[in-house]
């Protein structure tokens, strides 16, 4: 990790709110759901935004992608972690939509589906981990948590 490095770890309480709806148009032929099928295909998408990912996504990944047709242009794991005192936390994780169709609102969109759907199981608070893009979670309503670097905690919310 770059000294020069910083990342933010962010939550969402789903008991009291849901993601906020950002301004999307819906485009021709992109629809967002669960992924059914070849574990591979997620893989071939992962591996355009972050080869380090791919240990990421396996047989046992749950991912909710975005699609064009029947190609995956974006992704995330959908997690559920389990209950940590006493509150039931999941969150989306390895966020990315591929490079020729970032910028269209496809990633945001997807990440509160998929958010909309961690509150519809029963995840109370939503995480996002190790990012370095807080300010577009936070467009979803998400709260920054901590700031860190490679050094340790740079700031906290109180």
């Amino acid at each position: 990790m770059d000294e020069h490095e910083v990342y933010a770890e962010l939550a969402m309480d789903l008991r009291n709110d849901s993601p906020i709806k950002v301004p999307y148009t819906p485009q021709e032929g992109i629809t967002f759901g669960l992924f059914k099928g070849n574990i591979e295909t997620v893989k071939e998408a992962v591996a355009k935004v972050d080869e380090h990912w791919l240990p990421y996504f396996n047989e046992n990944s749950e991912v909710f992608c975005g699609f064009d047709g029947d190609k995956i242009v974006s992704f995330c794991n959908v997690g559920n972690w389990g209950v940590h005192d006493g509150v039931s936390v999941g969150g989306p994780g390895c966020v990315g939509t591929i490079p020729e169709y970032r910028e269209r609102g496809i990633g945001l969109e997807m990440v509160r589906l998929a958010t909309e759907l961690l509150k519809e199981r029963g995840v109370e608070v939503s995480w996002i981990h190790f990012t370095h893009i807080k300010e577009w979670y936070m467009k979803l309503g998400y709260e920054t948590v901590l700031v860190w670097n490679k050094y340790g905690i740079i700031e906290e919310k109180q």
